[in-house]
């Protein structure tokens, strides 16, 4: 196609936007609703699953040492633990150190454990954290079997529910995007499609005098494109507004910071917005040609 003739389609379609007001402004009024609920959940489930991935990165395997291993039996075990292939790292935790971490974690009441130091009855440990959260019960059952090892504690019962439940959290929220999703592709393209169903006799006119289909086509391919991505520009203007003093509402909080996390504005703004930028500018073009389609048959 000569650059000329798509200049010229380009024209035409930003003409039909202008030529058609308020069925313009319905259309995009359409997509800017439907697209702004659409990213509002959008974003509530990538924070879901961001505080998912925080809670299952804090669990953790803890292997308490026998109190009969020497140095070198500790070395050993270590080195059997590390070469576990899902282990990602091993720290070890004297029994002072483990002191210091249980009066640390009591708070006001770590005076139950003063004079302890000196006949501390915490064995060493090791805290062993897996690749994925989801294989410390296969980890820690491996780990059970390595001689030396006394006993070990990673929630056993809870870690199960919890990741259920994240995993159940996660399902809900792809399966709630993707049908809403497709309902705003079906709402938006019907109302498109009204659009267009008003300017039948202008492609009838234009089929009986001589036009190939893509020459009737390219006008509301264009027309289609701009109503999807203005339609898409202001649901993510409006979303980076509000979540931006979202952000900074929760972080001046000190409790509310304290008990969950949001997202960081940045790259969550790039990725919305791309995320709505593509969706209005595929449900502009498809409704646009699917619509005009029924009406090239003359």
């Amino acid at each position: 196609m000569k650059i000329r003739t798509l200049g010229r389609h380009a024209r035409e379609g930003v003409k039909n936007l202008v030529r058609n007001g308020w069925m313009t402004f319905a259309s995009i009024s359409a997509v800017t609703i439907t697209l702004l609920i659409l990213g509002v959940f959008l974003i509530l489930a990538m924070n879901v699953n961001f505080f998912a991935q925080n809670v299952e990165k804090q669990v953790e395997i803890r292997v308490f040492i026998d109190t009969l291993a020497t140095k070198d039996n500790i070395t050993a075990l270590e080195q059997k633990i590390k070469a576990i292939p899902k282990v990602a790292s091993v720290q070890f935790i004297p029994k002072d150190e483990g002191l210091r971490q249980l009066r640390e974690s009591l708070g006001e009441k770590a005076y139950l454990f003063d004079g302890m130091e000196k006949e501390n009855p915490l064995p060493d440990a090791f805290v062993v954290k897996t690749k994925l959260p989801q294989e410390t019960a296969a980890v820690a059952s491996e780990i059970k079997q390595l001689e030396y090892v006394s006993s070990l504690n990673y929630g056993e019962g809870t870690v199960e529910k919890l990741f259920a439940a994240t995993g159940a959290v996660r399902n809900v929220g792809i399966g709630f995007i993707i049908g809403l999703g497709f309902t705003a592709m079906f709402l938006i393209a019907n109302t498109i499609k009204l659009t267009i169903v008003a300017r039948r006799r202008e492609i009838e006119i234009m089929k009986l005098v001589g036009a190939t289909n893509w020459f009737i086509r390219w006008p509301f391919f264009v027309e289609g494109l701009l109503m999807g991505l203005v339609g898409a520009l202001i649901p993510i203007v409006i979303l980076i507004i509000s979540y931006h003093y979202l952000v900074d509402a929760i972080n001046g909080s000190l409790i509310a910071s304290q008990m969950f996390q949001l997202l960081p504005l940045f790259p969550l703004v790039y990725q919305v917005s791309l995320a709505l930028l593509a969706i209005g500018a595929f449900i502009g073009i498809w409704g646009s040609l699917v619509s005009v389609r029924r009406f090239l048959r003359v």
